[in-house]
């Protein structure tokens, strides 16, 4: 049985939830998400709460029981509070900037490269710092795993384009390891 899945999803004050069939729509003071719930789960409206379970005990609905509830739970935050997370440029001469609606990366290459950015999700660059936000937690966090992927870490300087507290463990160089 899923433990997540059993979990009420609290409905906070200034938050609309309507079901229709399988598509739940919730409305919040940051804007609208929609999904469609997989047909093996069943989800009503209780005393404020969001409650799922699942229509026939069968192995995939188990499966799917607590990822429908972890994504409507995400849903719900996003549209009260919204999503964000932080990157970090580091290296000599590396920036970020925006032109218009693209994000502009000079990170060593010969040519700056320009990321497009959708439309719900905004990003803002401040000194060497990019932060991503948005309502839907899962497209934040592939824009920000696609602004990485420009130029990741390096495992022996540690220059590149890292989320924000991500520790990195250096390798040792070639004169550290011929001195030993």
């Amino acid at each position: 049985m899923s433990r997540i899945g059993k979990k009420p999803i609290e409905i906070p004050e200034g938050v609309k939830v309507k079901i229709e069939g399988q598509k739940i729509v919730i409305t919040g003071s940051k804007g609208e998400l929609s999904r469609e719930v997989s047909p093996e789960i069943q989800v009503e409206i209780k005393d404020g709460n969001i409650l799922l379970k699942p229509r026939v005990k069968t192995k995939k609905s188990k499966a799917l029981w607590g990822l429908e509830r972890s994504l409507l739970q995400n849903m719900v935050i996003g549209v009260n509070q919204g999503f964000e997370k932080k990157l970090e440029i580091r290296g000599v001469g590396y920036r970020a900037k925006i032109e218009g609606k693209d994000l502009v990366l000079d990170v060593g290459f010969s040519h700056p490269v320009k990321i497009q950015v959708p439309e719900d999700i905004e990003i803002s660059v401040k000194e060497n710092i990019i932060t991503v936000s948005g309502i839907d937690k899962a497209k934040v966090g592939q824009m920000a795993a696609k602004i990485r992927k420009v130029k990741p870490p390096d495992a022996y300087k540690g220059k590149g384009i890292r989320y924000l507290g991500e520790e990195i463990k250096l390798k040792p160089g070639k004169k550290a390891v011929t001195a030993g």
